[in-house]
């Protein structure tokens, strides 16, 4: 996350990245070759044919939709042959990507900045159907609705939208792998702080001139006044291997949600290995439900600027070889402006491998937690900033210090002082709540991911808090975290790499 002293600095250098092509038919050769007989007095032993390799399975279509290119075909990792429908440039008025059956498998891919819409200008509404699979090649690819126009991705539970990077569709990613292809961007008209010309404050968020310049694109424009906006649809969306450095500090994450507003639906989300983070919001106010961070290298969930949102049922589990913080809120400076971050969150589980403290609160925001679950070797909660801890009414917009109902750490530490709010001054915040548990045994179960993240019985024994009591988007249910128990189907069936029936996140998707 960049600082906030140079958000308001405009980025260059998206445009002039090297786009990797696709290729006109870039289908796999069995390649060729033959035994060799040395001669000697001895009778060889015949030497078993080769099997042949299997040919490609499925039918590509012979032709692409309307307003995209034909560039040849690809042939997965899984075997599958399929026509690569290109996107590209700017996309006006409505654009479809359609499924096709397997007589006729399509796939589509990215070809650079692919913006929906004109900022300021003519509007465009992209819309995906349930089990397309689109990929990009390189950093320079990424998809970035600009304000006033739409995305409509919404999968199924049982066919999800995959967007994801070209070594994946080739079966090349690892467990490992993370930045190979952009991500995606929605920059909308809702209310941001850190305003990019003038005071930094947007008091009561009606500021017309209260815009920044969003990380990564290069010159891309969000915020306004229309706390409603909406920037489309995304639900049952996996987004794997995203995440990009465009110069140093400057980086696309995951999905990027700029000034988006509450009337943008966004539920059931996976982002898997992100290069950056997973998700981070830049002020707006569009509220999200069954979010799923899994493996994310930098910060697996990030609020800034302003953001004013709830979230529920967020499962953000790290993997054994990268990651940042799990959560990070807000940056220093301007603490005070305004609108002032609040970040509500209930029934989340966050589970860290031990790089750095589980959450980081910082920058004078208003944070609140009910029934979390957050575990990890090191520290559970490191909180920077007297603003951050000021009481409700000391400043202008302030809610008050961060709050923590029905709350379990298990951490190697509950909490961390660098300097700043002390260890004594965190527990008493923390212990300001109910039903919260500082230093509790972890009995976390493991599934297919490898580090534990379903509740067992310590969690289990946690009296929930009633949440809807705190903001009328969440509901009340009767456990704390995100995953209830084993047999928990929330993020069953739509996710990849959680459990043993669902596809591992490096498996090629299957196209048709």
């Amino acid at each position: 996350m960049l600082n906030k002293q140079f958000r308001s600095v405009l980025f260059a250098g998206v445009a002039a990245l090297a786009v990797t092509a696709c290729g006109a038919d870039d289908v796999a050769s069995p390649g060729a070759g033959g035994n060799v007989t040395i001669n000697n007095n001895s009778t060889p032993t015949p030497t078993p044919p080769a099997t042949p390799p299997s040919p490609p399975s499925g039918t590509p279509a012979t032709d692409c939709p309307t307003g995209t290119a034909n560039v040849g075909t690809i042939t997965t990792g899984g075997g599958e042959m399929a026509r690569n429908c290109q996107v590209s440039g700017v996309i006006q008025g409505n654009l479809t990507l359609p499924k096709r059956p397997d007589t006729a498998n399509t796939i589509y891919s990215l070809s650079g900045a692919v913006e929906v819409g004109i900022d300021g200008g003519a509007t465009g509404i992209l819309t995906i159907e349930p089990g397309v699979t689109i990929f990009g090649s390189s950093g320079g690819d990424f998809l970035l609705v600009n304000r006033g126009s739409q995305l409509f991705a919404e999968g199924t539970a049982s066919a999800p939208i995959i967007f994801t990077s070209r070594q994946n569709i080739l079966g090349d990613a690892g467990a490992d792998s993370i930045g190979q292809w952009g991500g995606i961007v929605l920059l909308g008209r809702a209310p941001i702080s850190d305003c990019a010309t003038g005071a930094a404050s947007n008091p009561g968020g009606t500021r017309a001139d209260c815009e920044a310049i969003v990380e990564g694109p290069s010159n891309a424009v969000y915020g306004g006044t229309l706390p409603a906006d909406s920037s489309g649809r995304l639900s049952y969306v996996q987004v794997r291997y995203p995440g990009f450095e465009v110069s140093p500090g400057n980086e696309l994450n995951g999905i990027t949600m700029a000034g988006v507003g509450s009337g943008t639906f966004f539920q059931n989300i996976q982002v898997h290995n992100s290069s950056d983070d997973g998700v981070e919001w830049f002020g707006g106010r569009v509220n999200g439900k069954n979010l799923v961070m899994t493996g994310i290298d930098d910060d697996s969930v990030d609020s800034d600027s302003g953001f004013q949102g709830a979230n529920q049922f967020v499962l953000a589990v790290q993997r054994p070889n990268g990651g940042d913080k799990v959560m990070e809120a807000d940056s220093n400076g301007d603490e005070d402006a305004e609108p002032r971050q609040r970040h509500k969150l209930a029934n989340i589980t966050f589970i860290s491998n031990g790089g750095d403290e589980v959450a980081h609160l910082r920058g004078g925001g208003d944070y609140e937690f009910y029934n979390a679950v957050f575990n990890g070797p090191d520290q559970c909660i490191n909180i920077d900033g007297s603003a951050t801890v000021q009481a409700a009414g000391a400043a202008a917009d302030e809610n008050g210090p961060p709050i923590f109902q029905s709350t379990f750490l298990s951490c190697g530490s509950a909490f961390e002082d660098d300097g700043n709010i002390t260890v004594a001054a965190i527990q008493t915040l923390f212990n300001a709540g109910t039903n919260n548990t500082e230093n509790g045994t972890s009995t976390l179960a493991t599934a297919a991911w490898p580090l534990a993240f379903i509740n067992g019985a310590n969690e289990t024994a946690v009296t929930p808090f009633a949440a809807s009591g705190a903001d009328p988007f969440f509901e009340d249910v009767n456990y704390i975290g995100a995953v209830r128990d084993a047999n928990d189907m929330r993020f069953m069936g739509w996710t990849c790499g959680l459990y043993a029936a669902d596809p591992d996140c490096t498996a090629a998707p299957v196209i048709g």
